[in-house]
């Protein structure tokens, strides 16, 4: 196995992990500037307030995004599975 193999297995990982992870993150990122938006308007400083609109909504998406990140992480397993043979030689 070569070092060029390695780099390519880990930016491959590293790329299926963003864009697994992607639609998870931005949810949270939105959800959480219009709840610190609302606090602002709202003059509400209580800091706990941001976490059950959080795990909601990454539920929700998770849920809603849950296959096609299922499907991405099985596609790359798959993939360097199916190379493993390569990689020994």
């Amino acid at each position: 196995m070569t070092e060029g193999q390695v780099l390519d297995i880990a930016r491959d990982a590293i790329y299926t992990i963003i864009i697994c992870s992607a639609p998870v993150l931005l949810i949270s990122l939105v959800v959480g500037l219009i709840v610190s938006i609302f606090q602002t308007v709202t003059s509400i400083q209580e800091q706990t307030l941001t976490f059950i609109p959080k795990i909601v909504a990454v539920f929700l998406g998770i849920m809603v995004f849950g296959s096609f990140m299922l499907t991405n992480i099985t596609e790359y397993m798959t993939e360097l599975w199916s190379n493993f043979s390569a990689y020994l030689g």
